[in-house]
C-alpha cells in the first residue's frame, strides 16, 4: 500500500473557540453531521437509529478510562506528573513521566491525593517502545491505586482540571473492561434510551476491546507519512463478536463501527486477510489506500490538524470528502474533538465491498 499524500494535506484552520471544553447537557443530544449523502444533513444524534437499517450491527468499544493522572514528587523533591499508559503483572506499571531531571533506575517516585496521602513507586527503568516509557512498580493493585490517588486524564487541549462531572462523561455507558487512558470518544453520545432505540429498530450490538494510549494524542511529524512510526495499543475481539459480524454480513447486514478505535480493532483482526479472533498488540497506521475488510460505516467525532485519525477517515470515506465535511462543520459550528459532535459516514465506493 503506497499513499502520495503528505501531512501537509491533513491540516485545516479551526477556531479555537470550536474545541469543546465540556460535553453536551445529554449526551445524545449533541450535534450529528450526517456525511453519507450528496449534501452534508444536520441531525441530532438522538436521530442515528432512524439513519441505520434493520440487520446492522453496531461493534462498540467496551474499554474503561482508568484515572491514570499522577502527580507527586521524587525523592529529591522536584515535582513528577505520571501518565499511566499499560497495567502490566506484579504491580508494574509503564508510565510517561514528566520531570525536571528524569529518574533513574532504583530510585523511588511519590504521588499524592488531595487528602495528603501518598505512594512510593519504584522505578525499574525505562520500557515500551524505543524506551519512551518508564517502568514503574507499585505497592499495591495499580486500578485501586489509580482509582484512589489519580486524575481522569483529561485530553491535552481541554483546558480545565478534572471533575466529578468528568469521571462521569469522559467515560461510556457500557464501559467494563478497565485499561485505556482516554475515551473512545464516538461512543460517548450514546445513552441507555439511545441503545434501547437501536435495539427496536432492529440493530445488533457487540463489542471489542482496545485500551487507548496515550499516543492517540501524539502528533505527526515527519511531512512523509511512512516515516511516522504508530504507537502500540492492545485490543481483543471475542470469538462472539467474529460470530456476530459473520452472521451479519451473510444476512446483506453492515458493520458499524461506533470510533475509529473500534474500526481500528476491527481491521487489525482482519489484517491476515480474514477475520481472526484473540488478543494482541496493533500498530495499524490507517492512511488513504488502505484497503478495508470488515468496516461499512463510521460513527466518529472531529479529530485534531494533522492527526493520524484525519488520515484515517479520509482513508474511510475519502480526501475530499472529508475535506467538504470539516469546512462545513466549521462553518456550521460543530463542537469539535473528545467532548464535541459526532459525524456518520459510509466506506468510499471506490474502495469496493469489504471482504469478511
Amino acid at each position: 500500500m503506497s499513499c502520495s499524500f503528505t501531512l501537509s494535506d491533513f491540516d485545516f484552520d479551526l477556531p479555537p473557540e470550536l474545541i469543546a471544553q465540556h460535553p453536551a447537557a445529554e449526551r445524545s443530544a449533541s450535534r450529528l453531521l450526517d456525511g453519507r449523502g450528496d449534501a452534508p444533513a444536520d441531525r441530532v444524534f438522538r436521530d442515528l437509529p432512524g439513519l441505520l437499517q434493520a440487520g446492522d450491527l453496531l461493534v462498540f468499544n467496551d474499554t474503561k478510562v482508568i484515572k491514570a493522572r499522577l502527580l507527586g514528587a521524587k525523592a529529591t523533591g522536584g515535582a513528577v506528573e505520571a501518565l499511566v499508559e499499560r497495567v502490566l503483572p506484579r504491580h508494574e506499571v509503564w508510565a510517561h513521566l514528566r520531570a525536571s531531571k528524569s529518574p533513574k533506575a532504583g530510585g523511588t517516585v511519590f504521588f499524592d491525593a488531595a487528602g495528603g496521602e501518598r505512594f512510593a513507586a519504584e522505578v525499574l527503568g525505562r520500557a515500551g517502545p524505543e524506551d519512551s516509557l518508564f517502568h514503574l512498580r507499585f505497592p499495591n493493585d495499580p486500578f485501586e491505586l489509580l482509582d484512589s490517588f489519580g486524575h481522569v486524564p483529561l485530553p491535552p487541549y481541554i483546558t480545565h482540571g478534572d471533575t466529578s462531572d468528568d469521571e462521569r462523561r469522559y467515560q461510556t455507558v457500557f464501559a467494563r473492561q478497565p485499561g485505556a487512558v482516554a475515551a473512545p470518544t464516538a461512543a460517548l453520545h450514546f445513552d441507555e434510551a439511545l441503545l434501547d432505540a437501536l435495539s427496536k429498530q432492529g440493530l445488533g450490538r457487540a463489542h471489542v476491546t482496545l485500551h487507548v494510549g496515550a499516543g492517540t494524542f501524539q502528533p505527526v511529524r515527519s511531512e512523509t507519512l511512512a516515516e511516522h512510526k504508530m504507537h502500540s495499543e492492545w485490543f481483543e475481539v471475542s470469538e462472539d463478536t467474529l460470530g456476530a459480524i459473520e452472521r451479519t454480513k451473510s444476512a446483506g447486514g453492515r458493520v458499524v463501527a461506533v470510533g475509529t478505535t473500534t474500526l481500528r480493532a476491527l481491521e487489525s483482526a482482519a489484517l491476515g486477510g480474514s477475520l481472526e479472533a484473540g488478543a494482541r498488540d496493533t500498530d495499524i497506521f490507517i492512511t488513504p489506500g488502505f484497503e478495508f475488510k470488515v468496516v461499512d460505516v463510521l460513527v466518529t467525532n472531529f479529530h485534531l490538524p494533522k492527526s493520524t485519525l484525519m488520515m484515517l477517515v479520509s482513508a474511510f470515506a475519502g480526501y475530499e470528502r472529508i475535506r467538504s465535511l470539516y469546512q462545513h462543520a466549521i462553518q456550521q459550528k460543530y463542537r469539535f474533538f473528545s467532548y464535541g459532535d459526532a459525524m456518520l459516514l459510509t466506506r468510499d465506493p471506490s474502495l469496493g465491498h469489504p471482504t469478511v
